[in-house]
């Protein structure tokens, strides 16, 4: 049984923050940027490197691969160095590696240095948010829906500094991350105070024991699915639109804007309305119908259906997030990482596999793949119901009772 959640912590409103926050909320958007940047210069890379659209699939294999991993150490590290410190490990790492990519020579390195990308933002992802609830003002809901802005932010701008920097060289990008990621490093080192450590070190087996949780395993299978046919679109797309990277790059700014608009505004009131489990059940069915739409469309059709498919991934992003947190009796780091292991091996395995069937079979193919995962997902979720049924009653602000609070900056 949860306990009675906390009353909320009354602010001065979202925006009225410290400093801290903002540090560590700019530096997440540039985390977040990552994921889109090199969306827009996929073919350019294949190009220049003379790879096929499969090998350059593995920036994004290898890059997820690596934070689904790395997501089951970050907290036995927290736990033993603390917030503040994972940090800027974790940017220090996306600095060196985000730079080193640009130099590559060849596909390979570039894969490789992506990896090392991968771990740098998974240590810093999975503790921004923690240091954001410690540190806002207005209680959890205000620092989610500024973690959730964030995210929303950088995946849409992320495409188009890619495209506009890629335009000029496709190395571009790489160096502009490094350098955005400097930037966030400095605001975080000279703003946000020293956290303090957990009073109880975290096991490296608590990840994955948390994991036979029946709602938290319930919501991160569900999850890998989603995932699945998420990164179908994003990582396979710029290769069927047929276009120069600022054509890509505006295609997804669109799609971008589509995610963080139904990430904020769209998913809460919802949820509000109608319950976190169907929401998630709208927006897997509506990702259905766009996956359908990709795969049947001519050109006008996949840009539209692109754009569009923003909002079924922005309401799930959201709700999957909550759903995480808010499921599990584990403590909130721990079950995020659990969550958020199994959930991006499916950002892992789609990229290449959806490349892979485009070139030994049709570029329809991949998106009725991406269809079948989410009525996987959808089944999940009908069978094993049961096991979500706190979802609906739970206050969002008890899933973060026990994380540590990070001093203010």
């Amino acid at each position: 049984m949860h306990a009675q959640p906390p009353a909320r912590t009354k602010g001065g409103g979202i925006l009225r923050q410290p400093m801290s926050v903002w540090a560590t909320a700019f530096a997440a958007v540039v985390a977040f940027m990552g994921i889109g940047l090199v969306d827009p210069i996929l073919p350019a890379i294949a190009k220049n490197l003379e790879a096929s659209p499969s090998q350059v699939s593995l920036l994004f294999t290898s890059y997820f691969l690596i934070t689904a991993v790395a997501m089951l150490v970050t907290g036995w590290v927290s736990s033993r160095i603390g917030g503040k410190r994972t940090l800027m490990i974790g940017l220090t790492l996306v600095v060196a590696f985000a730079a080193l990519a640009g130099t590559s020579d060849s596909v390979g390195q570039l894969i490789g240095f992506r990896a090392g990308w991968g771990l740098g933002n998974a240590l810093f992802v999975a503790t921004a948010l923690a240091v954001i609830v410690g540190a806002a003002s207005g209680g959890a809901e205000s620092a989610i829906i500024l973690y959730e802005a964030a995210l929303g932010l950088g995946i849409s701008m992320g495409p188009l500094v890619g495209a506009l920097l890629g335009d000029m060289n496709w190395r571009y990008p790489f160096f502009g991350t490094a350098v955005l990621m400097a930037v966030g490093f400095l605001l975080i080192a000279t703003l946000l105070g020293p956290t303090p450590k957990p009073a109880e070190k975290t096991r490296l087996s608590a990840p994955i024991r948390a994991l036979a949780h029946g709602g938290l395993a319930t919501t991160a299978f569900t999850a890998l699915f989603y995932n699945y046919a998420f990164f179908t679109i994003l990582a396979f797309t710029p290769f069927v639109l047929d276009m120069d990277a600022h054509g890509i790059g505006l295609v997804f700014f669109g799609w971008g804007v589509m995610v963080a608009l139904a990430s904020v505004f769209g998913a809460p009131p919802l949820q509000r309305r109608f319950g976190t489990v169907r929401v998630m059940h709208t927006g897997l069915a509506l990702l259905i119908v766009f996956q359908l739409g990709l795969a049947v469309s001519g050109h006008t059709g996949i840009i539209i259906c692109t754009i569009l498919s923003g909002i079924p991934i922005g309401l799930n992003n959201t709700a999957f997030t909550e759903a995480a947190m808010e499921v599990s009796d584990h403590p909130r780091p721990v079950a995020s990482a659990g969550y958020n292991f199994v959930r991006w091996l499916g950002g892992a395995l789609a990229p290449y596999i959806a490349t892979k069937l485009a070139e030994e079979v049709d570029s329809s193919v991949p998106y009725y793949a991406g269809a079948a995962c989410c009525a996987v997902g959808i089944a999940i979720l009908v069978t094993r119901r049961r096991h979500l049924g706190t979802l609906d009653r739970v206050d969002i602000d008890h899933a973060f009772q026990d994380t540590p609070e990070p001093a203010r900056g």
